[in-house]
């Protein structure tokens, strides 16, 4: 006989969920792991923080190779060991193109010098050794060929080498390897070409003939007139004969990196191609100053607000959410520092606008709660842990989505771009992931505890999700239907397109001297003046946007464009009032070939972006969504470039990265809205798109205006605080903010409507939900309202 179910048996217990625990766990050992690797390693700063040299190779053809990636790359290798030597703290060497390599060496102030040095053609030699002295030799070679060189394998000792007989030229390949046979360790295997390996046979063999121990019996491998190996004859090597095969091992008791670089040092000298120095500048130590101090004034002040901001909206789960900011910002520090990057002015602007924009999630997060909580079967109820859950579970999709369609962007920039673009990239990419660490995570972990405390539940009003909000509140008084009138949305963006197309057109675009080239003069003065003051009398003499820098041994740099030979000596004049005696140390054109570069990859960047994010839209969503996401992306851009046209604002790199990330951030608030879209057609897959869309936008809007207001305390702090070198960059992102919130009601939304009128979706199969499980469809306050005309479902 069964037991009644009212009986005095125990009723079974709920399972306890521990992914809490975990989360606390995970959350914990990342923040303890940002705080020892912020605590225990420094940032590297770029040029324009450091100050030092930047200089542009391009190599050249030479009469047996022919200058291509492959040689250029192995030119870089052995330029880095030359930047090495110069005792330059984490330099910075890239091949830019095909044929290009770009050396940042931070702290170097004498560009001479550092072009001397790496500038030169690498030449490998091997040559006999016909005996050893413990003085050196002379400078040149002897009138029979040989020379003195010091000895690599023991200080103080000079060995002296005949006649070069084999040059780099003849070395097909050199690889580091273990040799695990004869247990020698590591060694450098090099594959000489045909007729070279027999010069090294010949040279070899007459070595074998030595006595063991005689100097005679090495070989001498030279790089740029520099030893880097003089290994001896193996005794099983025949005397007169040597070693065969095109293939031979050099030995001396190396480590794996010291091997690496040798196989390095000589396969990148195995195929020497001339470089020719494009462009050569120095970036003085006083601009680092200042951007450091601008950008650390500009991000307290813009966190200090937005952490106001979400805290006033908010409430408790709101100063939560600051503290989660503050900590997220002490991950992508840590995670900055832990991948090596180099932090330059324009990587430090996308960090601090990578803070406001994971306010984002926060948002989305919190919204989603008021909406769960106010929207209860009954009423409110004191249960603030399971509305908080809700809202972590459903904005889960959107914030993936509109998180992965800044990463798309973020990492083109570090694919496509170079210089400080790439640097901006790898910032965003890492805020952006931060920010979902913290978003996800830690908020998680903070809100969770904070609610299940008994002080908060019975003080629901405490945690901000407990009041409707201002904006919430006047959407629910007005009901606006802003879908409705799309076609006078549509034609006020198409003349808004077109007046900035006509400004494009008309005043044309003001190319920086990336693109355009330009001159770079330094002039040395009898009185010492600082930049800001040199900064000014260029200014008033007649060019507000030349870049003007103290050098480190006191000189002051000018770099503009278009500059002609009158225009240099005012300058100098107007200089001559703070500095007395003005004369020119240096005076150098800047080629704009590298300027080509920049635009045809900033061009296929934005090209692959529209691209990858049209193609990750139209699987997450339907494809007409895609494309209005798009189109109202492409239209934003054309607005912020439109803008600078008629502003007659510089078009630089640092301009490009504001436009790249206008791109991020236009498809994010679109992808927001268009989640709630999606699930909308979800619950009723035959509603009507435009009454659905005009929901997701009536929905999202409190979250859109909170997001945004947090974005732009952080954007204008660096357009009032920034300086010059933030103004425009600032600039550009305020208006790609403005412009992508409001394309995406009037522009992404109507064009989304068009197109799936025009298209519509295949007919739902099956039979369509409705009750409880079609509430999402609609905000909380109008479900209410729809509840008592018995014509909707309850939330």
């Amino acid at each position: 006989m069964s037991r009644a179910p009212n009986s005095g048996a125990p009723k079974p217990r709920k399972p306890v969920s521990r992914a809490p625990l975990w989360r606390a766990v995970v959350a914990l050992c990342v923040v303890a792991l940002s705080l020892y690797v912020a605590l225990t390693q420094t940032a590297r700063l770029g040029l324009d923080l450091r100050g030092g040299t930047h200089i542009v190779l391009e190599t050249k053809d030479s009469p047996t190779v022919t200058a291509d990636a492959a040689s250029t790359d192995r030119a870089l290798e052995v330029l880095r060991q030359r930047v090495d030597a110069l005792g330059v703290a984490e330099p910075g060497i890239a091949r830019s193109g095909e044929k290009r390599i770009i050396v940042e060496l931070p702290g170097v102030q004498d560009p001479r010098k550092a072009a001397e040095v790496i500038g030169r053609t690498a030449q490998l030699t091997v040559h006999p050794v016909t005996g050893e002295r413990p003085e050196p030799g002379g400078k040149k070679p002897a009138a029979d060929g040989s020379r003195t060189l010091p000895d690599p394998d023991r200080p103080g000792n000079h060995l002296v080498l005949g006649p070069t007989v084999l040059s780099g030229a003849g070395v097909k390949d050199a690889e580091a390897r273990l040799d695990q046979q004869s247990l020698a360790g590591w060694t450098v295997s090099l594959d000489f070409r045909d007729k070279a390996g027999d010069a090294w046979a010949r040279v070899t063999g007459k070595a074998a003939c030595a006595p063991q121990g005689a100097p005679e019996r090495r070989v001498a491998i030279t790089l740029d007139d520099k030893i880097i190996s003089a290994p001896g004859v193996n005794p099983d090597v025949r005397c007169g004969i040597g070693i065969t095969g095109g293939e031979t091992q050099i030995t001396g008791g190396f480590g794996q990196a010291e091997a690496r670089d040798l196989a390095a040092l000589v396969k990148g000298g195995a195929l020497p191609v001339p470089v020719d120095i494009v462009e050569q500048r120095t970036v003085g130590p006083t601009l680092g100053a200042d951007a450091i101090a601008a950008s650390t004034e500009a991000a307290l002040i813009g966190i200090a607000l937005t952490a106001l901001f979400i805290t006033v909206v908010y409430r408790l789960l709101g100063a939560l959410a600051a503290l989660a900011l503050a900590l997220y910002g002490l991950i992508s520090y840590a995670a900055l520092v832990a991948l090596g990057a180099t932090l330059t002015l324009p990587g430090l602007a996308g960090f601090v606008l990578a803070i406001g924009m994971a306010v984002d999630a926060n948002v989305l997060v919190f919204e989603r709660a008021r909406e769960e909580y106010l929207g209860r079967p009954g009423g409110r109820s004191p249960d603030l842990a399971e509305p908080v859950r809700t809202g972590f579970a459903k904005a889960w999709s959107a914030v993936i989505d509109s998180n992965v369609t800044t990463l798309l962007a973020a990492g083109l920039l570090f694919f496509f771009a170079t210089g400080p673009v790439k640097g901006f990239g790898v910032t965003l990419c890492v805020g952006v992931l931060a920010s979902m660490v913290t978003a996800l995570v830690i908020t998680r972990v903070l809100a969770d505890f904070a609610v299940a405390r008994p002080f908060v539940r019975r003080r629901p009003a405490l945690t901000g999700i407990a009041s409707t909000g201002r904006v919430r509140t006047w959407l629910a008084r007005r009901d606006p239907d802003l879908v409705r009138h799309r076609r006078r949305w549509l034609g006020a963006s198409a003349l808004l397109v077109a007046v900035a197309v006509a400004g494009i057109v008309l005043r044309g675009l003001d190319f920086g001297v990336e693109f355009t080239g330009g001159r770079l003069v330094e002039y040395s003065t009898s009185r010492s003046v600082d930049a800001d003051t040199a900064r000014g009398a260029v200014s008033d003499a007649g060019f507000p946007r030349a870049v003007v820098q103290e050098s480190g041994d006191g000189d002051i740099t000018v770099r503009t464009e278009r500059l002609t030979d009158d225009e240099q000596r005012r300058i100098m004049r107007a200089l001559e009032e703070p500095g007395g005696k003005v004369t020119v140390e240096r005076d150098e054109l800047i080629g704009p070939s590298l300027g080509a570069e920049l635009r045809q990859k900033a061009l296929i960047a934005l090209g692959i972006a529209v691209a990858a994010q049209l193609i990750y839209l139209s699987v997450r969503f339907r494809w007409t969504l895609a494309a209005a996401a798009v189109s109202a992306m492409v239209h934003d851009v054309l607005l912020v470039v439109g803008l600078f046209a008629w502003l007659g604002k510089p078009i630089d790199s640092v301009f490009l990265a504001a436009v790249l990330t206008v791109i991020g951030y236009s498809v994010n608030d679109t992808v927001v809205v268009f989640d709630r879209v999606r699930e909308g057609r979800r619950r009723d897959p035959r509603a009507d798109l435009a009454a659905a869309a005009n929901r997701a936008v009536v929905q999202t809007l409190p979250r859109t205006v909170n997001t945004g207001m947090g974005a732009l305390f952080i954007l204008s702090a660096l357009f009032v605080l920034g300086g010059d070198s933030l103004a425009d960059f600032s600039l550009a992102l305020i208006a790609g903010v403005v412009v992508g919130v409001a394309s995406t009601v009037f522009t992404a939304v109507p064009i989304a409507v068009a197109l799936e009128r025009r298209n519509p979706a295949p007919p739902p199969s099956g039979r369509v939900e409705r009750g409880a499980e079609a509430a999402d469809v609609y905000s909380p306050l109008e479900a209410r309202r729809r509840k008592e005309r018995g014509t909707g479902a309850v939330v």
